[in-house]
């Protein structure tokens, strides 16, 4: 980064403080969930983490919710929650390598595959550090085969790892973003455990898909507070505060990141490079002093000497982000507040202010969302189920439970639910952007 853009940095963790205290979130319920899945050997160690959704060029209503499963690999689902498919995680090379692990999954459209337009969906393998690519056939989903197929090109590196064997120390690509841009395409990648960003263009080698590196971020680790003070957020013994959940805002090329144990980045993509980041939202957690309990290995804070700089709508941990496109630069960026079971809403334009917040609750067929990771919204019509757009979140907390098995699952939710559960209803825009343009 340019000094230019350390110095805009530095000014922008200068947070003021005072702000009064966030409304009561608005209930939402969910009307469908994907099969309820079980991280246990009975249920193949599948844990629902982050979703995607393809939407169908020819019938909307047969678009596809894409979510990953971690060390199951991914499942792929139709909009009534039916799975369609499932791919397994490539398996450890052997030794005592890790084996895949697919963290997060997003979709372009229209990348240059082969001769041909091909849409893919991108995962990131936190298990081997690589970006997989699979492309999503609409044929095959038109005739009921599965639709999505592995196009990764066999030579591709770790995207963090300088070594196979510094792979298996797992500091490896973690959350992860896509976009495009023309006829190119982009992975944003975060690093499990550091604060490091890493922009990624494709490229069609030989009919797969292949990546380099454009760009490389290191969000700050620790931060000078309002009174002076020094704080680096509550953390294991080595570990750095790490990015998941993440963003692109398509029309405006702005990155959106949530800084796990910290809050909420606006980061600038200009000439498909990273500029100064710009804080918009903190945790309620930030520059709470803490402590490390060796003999539970975790983390405790000391919330009595709280000193009130953090944030009133986020509770650690900041997790699955996603942008609701509208006319205009109206629309919306949501963010997972994992602490309190919670959404909060930004708007996306001038200094994306808070909007407001939800949660989604029990309803009469679905139950509600806890401790949610990955989300995904999408604004056009998608048939008849979702005639005004589609929310997907991750819930992590799926009931009812079978027996003392923990099960995880997607809720999909109208926009327009969500849209019409806020006092000052939100945007509902159908019409002005298409997730398929490229442009």
């Amino acid at each position: 980064m340019s000094t230019s853009a350390l110095t805009a940095l530095t000014a922008a963790l200068v947070l003021v403080t005072g702000a009064p205290a966030a409304p009561q979130p608005v209930s939402v319920t969910a009307s469908v969930e994907t099969p309820a899945v079980h991280d246990d050997e009975a249920g193949g160690n599948a844990d629902a983490d982050d979703p995607a959704v393809w939407v169908d060029p020819d019938r909307p209503g047969r678009s596809l919710v894409i979510g990953t499963l971690k060390e199951a690999g991914l499942d792929v689902y139709g909009l009534d929650g039916r799975r369609l498919q499932h791919i397994a995680a490539p398996s450890a090379p052997g030794g005592d390598a890790a084996p895949g692990r697919f963290n997060n999954v997003d979709v372009v459209y229209g990348f240059e595959l082969g001769g041909r337009k091909t849409d893919l969906a991108l995962v990131s393998d936190r298990g081997r550090d690589r970006i997989r690519a699979f492309a999503i056939d609409p044929a095959a989903v038109a005739a009921g085969r599965p639709p999505l197929r592995d196009v990764t090109a066999p030579d591709v590196r770790p995207v963090f790892a300088a070594s196979e064997s510094e792979v298996d120390e797992q500091r490896t690509a973690y959350g992860l973003a896509a976009f495009s841009d023309g006829d190119d395409a982009y992975v944003v990648a975060s690093q499990r455990e550091e604060t490091r960003l890493r922009l990624l263009e494709l490229e069609d080698r030989g009919g797969r898909v292949g990546y380099r590196t454009e760009d490389t971020l290191d969000l700050p680790a620790s931060f000078t507070l309002p009174d002076g003070t020094g704080w680096r957020p509550c953390a294991d013994p080595g570990e750095r505060p790490q990015v998941e959940g993440m963003a692109v805002d398509q029309e405006e090329h702005v990155l959106y990141a949530a800084q796990e144990a910290v809050g909420l980045w606006r980061v600038d993509l200009d000439d498909e490079e990273f500029e100064a980041p710009e804080m918009i939202d903190r945790v309620r957690e930030y520059g709470t002093p803490w402590t490390y309990d060796a003999e539970e290995e975790e983390c405790v804070l000391d919330t009595a000497h709280d000193p009130g700089f953090g944030g009133k709508n986020l509770s650690a941990d900041a997790e699955g982000v996603t942008v609701y496109h509208a006319a205009d630069g109206a629309g919306y960026v949501l963010a997972s507040s994992q602490g309190d079971n919670a959404f909060a809403v930004y708007g996306r334009k001038g200094g994306n202010d808070h909007v407001g917040s939800f949660t989604l609750d029990d309803g009469p067929a679905v139950d509600g969302v806890q401790h949610s990771d990955g989300s995904t919204v999408v604004n056009v019509p998608l048939g008849r189920p979702f005639p005004r757009g589609l929310l997907v979140t991750h819930d992590g907390e799926a009931t009812p439970a079978d027996g003392g098995r923990e099960a995880t699952n997607f809720k999909l939710t109208p926009w327009n639910a969500v849209a019409s559960a806020f006092p000052e209803p939100l945007t509902v825009d159908t019409g002005s952007f298409d997730p398929r343009d490229t442009d």
